[in-house]
């Protein structure tokens, strides 16, 4: 499966608002519903016993019943992820700082739809199509809004059998922040640090408290970061069979100086991206851990005195082993030494790293 997500023509914005509007009323209702009978009872409603609560809801709100069924089901399954009583208000009015964005949900039943819309009931919301939808099986959606006010509708549909991949080589991956990715065979991703292009604009926007460049701004940060990693994971998956990627936490390095570089790069989103196309295309994905790949000279498999080790080291970016006499990159170094665990060719040393 994977989802497909096509922007709505903005014409429609007002009517999706006001079903928007009438979904968290829904949502409140069930939360609050919920909890006083968890504090009467000491046991939790599940979506089925909720059914009873919410009969007649659909032609009271606009909405169709089988959306009313999705929010039961979304309500109780994020009430149980979380594990609280309890969960947060969603807040209609655009005024307010903690307005919740527009959201809809809803199954296969509700829509109809073709190239160039999707009906909702008795709306037909028109969008730019460029999937052509009416090829593909939608499983279940949901309408969704940016932080422009923006709408979206995302379908959850069958992805079609992806053909065998004919590429054969096996390339390991370092994450970094100097590069977005150096690759084993030399291929290098550049990071082209979206963030830092646009902050000054932004922080303009900001000390003049214009709210709706400041929107603008992060959208088109993010708009762009995101197509670089797509191109870049893209091209990646269709020359190789086998990506083996280092485990760097991004939750780790977001706690310490680097964490504004950390954001920016995005290489989280690069491994998430790499992992589902993969199992798409019929890739082969690896994520090893990374200890001391960047210290272990890929030549000789040792760690030499002369190697980079910790932060003290980061901008050390070639070294020379003392042990062989090899020159590394410290980067592709570190690459190599990723493959190598992908293929589990080094047995003595790593495994005790």
């Amino acid at each position: 499966m994977k989802t497909l997500k096509l922007r709505i023509k903005d014409k429609h914005c007002k009517v999706l608002d006001q079903l928007a509007s009438e979904v968290n009323f829904v949502w409140n209702y069930v939360n609050d519903l919920s909890f006083k009978h968890l504090k009467r009872t000491g046991d939790f409603f599940s979506a089925f016993d909720m059914a009873k609560y919410t009969k007649g809801t659909s032609k009271l709100c606009g909405l169709h019943s089988q959306t009313v069924d999705a929010i039961r089901e979304e309500y109780a399954g994020k009430r149980k992820q979380f594990r609280k009583a309890k969960l947060k208000w969603r807040v209609s009015n655009k005024k307010s700082a903690r307005r919740s964005l527009g959201w809809i949900p809803f199954k296969k039943v509700a829509i109809k739809y073709a190239d160039g819309y999707v009906q909702y009931g008795k709306h037909q919301f028109m969008l730019w199509d460029s999937y052509g939808i009416s090829k593909y099986s939608v499983r279940t959606g949901s309408f969704v809004e940016d932080s422009r006010g923006r709408w979206y509708v995302c379908l959850v549909v069958d992805s079609p059998k992806a053909e065998k991949p004919t590429a054969t080589k096996a390339i390991g991956i370092d994450l970094g922040l100097k590069d977005l990715a150096t690759c084993s065979d030399g291929t290098v991703i550049s990071n082209p640090k979206f963030y830092r292009k646009y902050e000054n604009k932004l922080g303009i926007a900001q000390r003049a408290r214009n709210k709706k460049r400041v929107r603008a701004l992060h959208a088109k940060i993010t708009n762009c970061r995101k197509d670089h990693l797509h191109k870049a994971s893209t091209l990646l998956v269709k020359e190789n069979a086998l990506i083996v990627v280092g485990d760097l936490s991004a939750k780790k390095l977001v706690k310490t100086k680097m964490a504004k570089s950390v954001l920016d790069t995005g290489f989280s989103a690069l491994k998430t991206m790499l992992k589902y196309k993969c199992e798409n295309a019929g890739v082969l994905f690896e994520e090893v851990n990374e200890a001391y790949t960047t210290q272990i000279c890929s030549y000789c498999k040792k760690i030499s005195s002369s190697s980079p080790k910790g932060r003290v080291d980061l901008g050390m970016r070639e070294w020379t082993c003392q042990n062989c006499g090899t020159v590394w990159q410290r980067d592709l170094n570190s690459a190599l030494n990723i493959l190598a665990l992908g293929h589990e060719r080094l047995a003595v040393g790593i495994p005790l790293l």
